[in-house]
């Protein structure tokens, strides 16, 4: 796992690269953080995603300027659905798409506000989506979607943002015939697959981390990128 500098349109920022053992090449996965950008889990993810075949890198998207400056712009963005952080997350599929040990086919997975960037970009430029608790849904979420990208979901019932998120995602999938699997975990909440700081008050307010989920949700993605990122 190791630190590597990426070109993008705004400048450059740094981001998380993890290989899996071996050759290659491997499918690629983009990775986009929740908005803690907390490091120490966003390791965790990109060394399960290397241990699964998969090469991964993980965008920066506060690089530029303090923390809450930058939560603050990219939440912006998120909502307005274009900008920077857009920007950013093409950028790193580009770096991986240059890089010997990635196959060409990229998938993205994203958490929290992450998910909301992996809904609204991988329609057109990735080749599966896995958004995790992207709540609440993109506005114009029945627009984006299309069967050029299917979707892997996993959500929370008990996440106090997303009330019906995933049988919404799923309904929408269905009608417009996106190829996609999408599962709400009863007794999961918001952040379910972070392992973040300050664990007892996060759980308190559902944003706590719920192990069995977790297992399943990766398990689902990674049988899901699995079909439609290798030939």
């Amino acid at each position: 796992m190791t630190t590597v500098r990426i070109d993008a349109p705004g400048g450059p920022i740094d981001a998380l690269l993890s290989m899996p053992a071996g050759d290659g090449p491997w499918p690629g996965v983009v990775v986009v953080h929740d908005a803690i950008g907390y490091g120490p889990d966003n390791a965790a993810t990109a060394a399960r995603i290397a241990d699964a075949g998969f090469v991964s890198i993980t965008p920066n998207l506060y690089a530029r300027g303090g923390r809450a400056r930058c939560i603050t712009r990219v939440f912006r963005e998120a909502l307005q659905q274009h900008g920077r952080a857009f920007d950013d997350v093409l950028a790193a599929r580009d770096h991986l798409l240059g890089l010997p040990q990635c196959s060409g086919a990229v998938g993205i997975a994203g958490f929290c506000m992450g998910g909301q960037f992996a809904l609204l970009l991988g329609p057109g430029n990735f080749g599966a989506s896995a958004p995790f608790y992207g709540t609440p849904l993109p506005k114009n979420i029945a627009e984006t979607l299309d069967a050029s990208c299917p979707v892997v979901a996993s959500f929370g019932r008990r996440d106090p943002l997303g009330v019906g998120a995933g049988p919404k995602l799923e309904r929408i999938a269905a009608a417009k015939d996106v190829p996609s699997d999408i599962k709400v975990y009863p007794s999961a909440g918001h952040s379910f697959a972070n392992r973040l700081p300050a664990q007892p008050f996060l759980r308190i307010a559902q944003f706590a981390y719920h192990a069995d989920a977790t297992e399943d949700a990766w398990r689902r993605v990674f049988a899901f990128f699995r079909t439609h990122l290798t030939d």
